[in-house]
């Protein structure tokens, strides 16, 4: 039997959900504040060219995050449908362009489902995070049976120098609280795992000395 959800009320889940959304967000926001009160100020007109590159470079990572998170986090729109491997591909590789952790993708489908879509995009964030010092995040999408999202597995290993499943990730990705309760960080393996549970999914995770590993796996559609 699979370890019961956690319960938290839609309010909670919100809130959090929000703060995780802010704390990724507030790193190239910030930059932009810093930059636009190097170029107001005339007496540093030597800084001018270096905000300027600070401008352009937050600029694109607070793009990059908004459009990833639009779709990992949100409805992206309400009607059903697939979204294009590339597409997801070009997302997430804009959103973790600054990561120490290298991207390398192994996918056998033009398109995935938009749910399962949110769920692969989730997971690559917990991947990511599990490799702070570096590495590879391999990515590998595997389908069984006769239609484009049936049976579909997601595997990511994380590999590199201080590798590590957070504890808190671990219960959360199983649907428990950690020990200390929730944060903006630790909600989103539960989403993930609430995102798995409504697809007819789950998700996982388990760690060697060597690698992380996150798994998505689901119901063969008939």
């Amino acid at each position: 039997m699979s370890a019961p959800i956690t319960k938290l009320t839609p309010t909670s889940l919100s809130a959090l959900l929000c703060a995780r959304i802010c704390h990724d967000l507030i790193s190239p926001v910030g930059a932009l504040g810093t930059a636009i009160e190097i170029l107001d100020d005339p007496s540093n007109i030597d800084m001018h060219d270096d905000a300027m590159v600070l401008v352009r470079t937050a600029s694109r990572q607070a793009s990059a995050k908004l459009k990833f998170l639009r779709i990992a986090f949100g409805a992206a729109g309400s009607a059903p449908g697939v979204i294009s491997t590339a597409e997801i591909m070009t997302l997430t590789n804009d959103m973790f362009k600054d990561a120490k952790a290298d991207l390398i993708w192994h996918m056998d489908t033009d398109g995935i489902d938009k749910d399962r879509a949110r769920i692969l995009m989730n997971l690559v964030m917990l991947a990511v995070q599990a490799a702070p010092r570096g590495g590879t995040v391999t990515i590998t999408r595997v389908g069984r049976g006769h239609t484009t999202e049936a049976g579909a597995d997601f595997t990511l290993v994380s590999e590199g120098p201080k590798v590590r499943l957070d504890a808190a990730v671990g219960r959360a990705i199983s649907g428990k609280a950690p020990e200390d309760g929730f944060d903006g960080r630790s909600i989103q393996p539960l989403y993930a795992s609430l995102l798995a549970r409504d697809a007819n999914g789950s998700v996982a995770a388990s760690a060697t000395e060597d690698a992380i590993t996150f798994t998505g796996n689901f119901a063969t559609v008939a």
